[in-house]
Formats: C-alpha cells, structure tokens, sequence
C-alpha cells in the first residue's frame, strides 16, 4: 500500500480489521478521531506506540507530554508541521 492508498482509504467507514494498532490510529488520526487514536497506543509499550503517541500530544498542544513519549520512542520532536510528521508515520508502518 502507498501513501496515497492509504489517504483514500480515510473515506471508509473504519479501517480494515487485518491493520496493525498503529496503523488503525494512524487512520483514526487521520479522520479527525484523536480520541480513538490515543486510545489505540496508549497502552502499548513499543518505541513505535511510543512515537504515535507522541505525535498525537504534540498535536493535542501538549509539547511537554510530547517531548515525554518522543523520548520513549528515541526520537526528538520534529519542527517540521504535523501534517508532514503524520504522512512520515504512515510511511513508516505501511
């Protein structure tokens, strides 16, 4: 699946049941559900929850906690923008 695929599949009704956890938060993320995003990784233990998670904190505004789960994950905040930042997700889990 590419990128592109994968933002035409934002116009279904959920994401398929076979995608990961990160994957389907990605998505949820991807449709305006925030919520239902953080709810797919918040209890996970991997650096790749872990950078998802963060990704949705620094989108929510909450760069402290954000900096907090980019650490988790090994990685830095970017100062690229969120939109940039979600597609490289996607990129990354595909």
């Amino acid at each position: 699946m590419t990128l592109n695929e994968f933002k035409s599949s934002l116009k279904n009704e959920g994401p398929p049941d076979a995608w990961s956890a990160y994957l389907k938060a990605l998505w949820h993320e991807g449709n305006g559900n925030w919520e239902m995003a953080h709810n797919l990784v918040q209890d996970l233990t991997t650096r790749e929850a872990a950078w998802i998670h963060a990704y949705l904190h620094r989108k929510e505004g909450d760069r402290s906690n954000a900096n907090y789960w980019y650490n988790r994950a090994g990685k830095t905040m970017p100062e690229y923008p969120l939109p940039e930042e979600w597609e490289k997700l996607v990129q990354a889990f595909l």
